[in-house]
């Protein structure tokens, strides 16, 4: 309101009509301009939100067309991309963003995101450059933003997982850890545990994921990490317990149905346990006005498909696969598990506590 107040002010006033047109017609196209962007960034943060992939690739292929130069609507369309699992898109776009907004942490993020999804989908010595880029993008995008949690906790976990000559390591790992206790207890906690787990200190990683449930103010995400956590252990009582303790923690949150019935699905699918409630949970997420640009709604009708066949329900998975494609054509769905699931468990693991397997190092 103060913009257009003082173009009208300006425009009403003696100055000559040159002057006039320099100053009322650009600052006017300019406001139009930015104005446009909010709105484009609003509609396609929405379509990420509510897994609408085609509506976002047209809005955002109509506005670049116009404004190439827009770093936000790159980052935006690499997210897109990113939800379909359209690897290179994802970092042509993402990398396009960056060139045009070095400084903006999130942009980075996302770089180094697709550049691990990418590394992680060829599985081969091509990976190792990819990871270095990876790391790279990640410490850009803390050293841009120190308070970025999601940039830090990724970072972390980056160091965990890579080895030292792509730039993994314990210390570093370490020292995220410790900057990410100021920001989000829950989180540190939750690297504390991927950490212990990498040193195969078992008792620890589990005391420092049942501390993320405590610290945690929205617990489901933090129950679903420990039930994780127990899967890979083939401990189906603690992973049993943990699951229905998460799911009871999202039906008690401001936003129910949230993505933590997604992960709780996706545990269970893995471990091939209760199908009919894997079920029941992604109907539960599909129906809420809760859901997560992190579970898109077409990867869950796939997910939901593949459960409904399994269980020889041919009509209902091909129903979903349709709603799938309805919300992202170009969507051509892959087995996937939940981060770090498919970890195979350590050795001589089975049917043993996570305590048996070793305490906090002496």
């Amino acid at each position: 309101m103060q913009i257009r107040a003082l173009l009208r002010a300006l425009c009403s006033s003696t100055l000559s009509p040159f002057l006039l047109a320099a100053l009322c017609v650009f600052p006017a196209q300019a406001a139009d301009s930015a104005s446009s962007s909010q709105n484009v960034a609003a509609l396609v943060s929405a379509d990420l939100t509510a897994g609408r992939a085609d509506d976002a690739i047209s809005r955002l292929s109509s506005y670049l067309a116009a404004n190439p130069e827009d770093a936000e609507a790159h980052n935006l369309f690499c997210r897109v991309y990113y939800q379909e699992e359209r690897w290179n898109d994802a970092i042509s776009e993402c990398k396009t963003a960056v060139e045009l907004a070095p400084s903006e942490s999130e942009y980075h993020l996302w770089l180094g995101r697709a550049y691990g999804e990418k590394a992680r989908s060829i599985g081969s010595v091509k990976a190792y450059g990819l990871a270095k880029n990876v790391g790279e993008e990640f410490k850009r995008a803390v050293q841009l933003d120190s308070g970025n949690v999601d940039a830090l906790s990724d970072l972390g976990e980056f160091y965990i997982a890579a080895p030292g000559i792509v730039g993994g390591g314990k210390k570093n790992a370490q020292a995220v850890a410790q900057a990410l206790e100021q920001y989000d207890p829950a989180q540190a906690y939750e690297l504390e545990g991927s950490l212990a787990e990498k040193d195969k200190n078992y008792a620890l990683a589990e005391a420092e994921f049942k501390q993320a449930v405590e610290a945690s103010r929205q617990p489901a995400g933090a129950w679903m990490t420990l039930a994780s956590f127990y899967s890979r252990f083939r401990q189906w009582d603690g992973m049993l317990q943990a699951l229905q303790a998460g799911i009871d923690a999202d039906a008690k949150s401001a936003t129910p149905h949230g993505p933590a019935l997604v992960d709780a699905a996706t545990i269970l699918a893995h471990d091939n346990r209760q199908p009919q409630l894997a079920i029941q949970l992604l109907r539960l997420y599909l129906a809420s006005p809760n859901q997560s640009a992190d579970s898109p709604a077409f990867q869950v009708h796939a997910q939901l498909s593949r459960l409904l066949e399994q269980q020889g329900d041919q009509a209902g998975a091909h129903e979903q696969i349709e709603a799938a494609a309805a919300l992202a054509h170009e969507y051509h769905p892959k087995e996937k598990v939940l981060k770090g699931l498919a970890s195979p468990a350590p050795p001589n693991c089975q049917n043993q506590s996570p305590e048996s397997l070793g305490g906090p190092d002496k």
